[in-house]
């Protein structure tokens, strides 16, 4: 990385150059981040003291919100520093520092979100061998395998990213140091990069992606054959959030990723990717929460609890 040292600082253009737009924004991006932060840390808390959550499905939800807290916090606040003071500067390392972990546990989420698909799976057509298949040391295993492909693809885009030069503008056209933003500042030839950055995104997204559907194909094909209304209600009820939040999240990642730097235009990236990158992270506790009864069941739980502790009479 020695030939890189021309460039020792990016300029983040932000999302926007109207300062009307400034305070409103980080009015807007605080509230969302405050509610990300309480809504995934507090559905963490839920799920360690409530004894009725420690089940797989459970265990993978929590791991899903430490990611989601994660990868929002490594993004947001440098934003709304960016929006609230106009602090638009960021060193070289604290570029390569931020692109590193949103990339890793972003990718960490991708291949949870495929472990609780398998989860699901194994709920709704292998009731009966469901304890056997999913024990604690399987789901250890799921869950470490996804947050260690995460950093191994961060590794590799980083390595990917910064070992082209950077020796002509610094102006990155994004509000974070994203890959295809800051690859495409680069002087020399990016094309075997972009190649990488193209094919290593598309093998974690469609393997992912591939595991998910064949799981609900055999989920679906299971319901199917249900002759009890509860019991298909109950299936539906099992894996509603989870679709859910699978849709939104490829939704965007596939729009993002999946096509050459030389196709992407700026303006709609930005849209995008603060909607993966902000909003998405808000969204998932808030999605299971609501559409969840046991979520619901262990909250009123643990506010009563609160109330005797704290002698509470309201």
């Amino acid at each position: 990385m020695d030939n890189n040292t021309e460039v020792t600082e990016f300029i983040l253009l932000g999302l926007t150059d109207a300062p009307e737009l400034q305070v409103p924004l980080f009015i807007i991006f605080t509230l969302i981040y405050l509610i990300s932060m309480v809504g995934n840390l507090g559905m963490i808390a839920l799920i360690l003291i409530d004894s009725h959550l420690h089940t797989p499905m459970y265990f993978f939800l929590s791991n899903l919100s430490l990611v989601d807290f994660c990868y929002s916090t490594a993004i947001t606040p440098k934003v709304m520093s960016g929006l609230l003071r106009g602090d638009k500067l960021i060193s070289y390392n604290a570029c390569a520092a931020q692109m590193y972990f949103f990339v890793a546990f972003a990718t960490g989420e991708n291949y949870l979100l495929a472990s609780m698909a398998y989860d699901r799976y194994a709920a709704v057509c292998k009731p009966l061998h469901y304890t056997t298949a999913m024990t604690p040391g399987v789901c250890a295993c799921l869950a470490i395998g996804s947050h260690f492909c995460g950093f191994l693809n961060a590794s590799i885009h980083i390595r990917d990213t910064f070992s082209l030069s950077f020796c002509k503008s610094n102006l990155i056209h994004h509000f974070f140091c994203d890959v295809p933003a800051v690859m495409i500042l680069s002087c020399s030839d990016r094309h075997i990069s972009e190649m990488v950055l193209v094919f290593v995104a598309s093998f974690n997204i469609f393997f992912a992606v591939s595991v998910i559907l064949i799981s609900y194909l055999l989920i679906y094909i299971t319901i199917l054959k249900m002759h009890s209304a509860k019991g298909y209600q109950k299936a539906l009820s099992t894996c509603a959030s989870h679709l859910i939040t699978v849709s939104i999240f490829y939704g965007t990642v596939i729009f993002m990723y999946v096509q050459p730097s030389s196709s992407h235009s700026m303006d709609t990236d930005k849209i995008t990717s603060v909607f993966y990158t902000i909003v998405i992270p808000m969204l998932n506790p808030l999605v299971y929460s609501l559409r969840n009864k046991e979520v619901k069941s262990a909250f009123n739980r643990a506010v009563e609890k609160a109330k005797v502790l704290f002698g509470f009479t309201f």
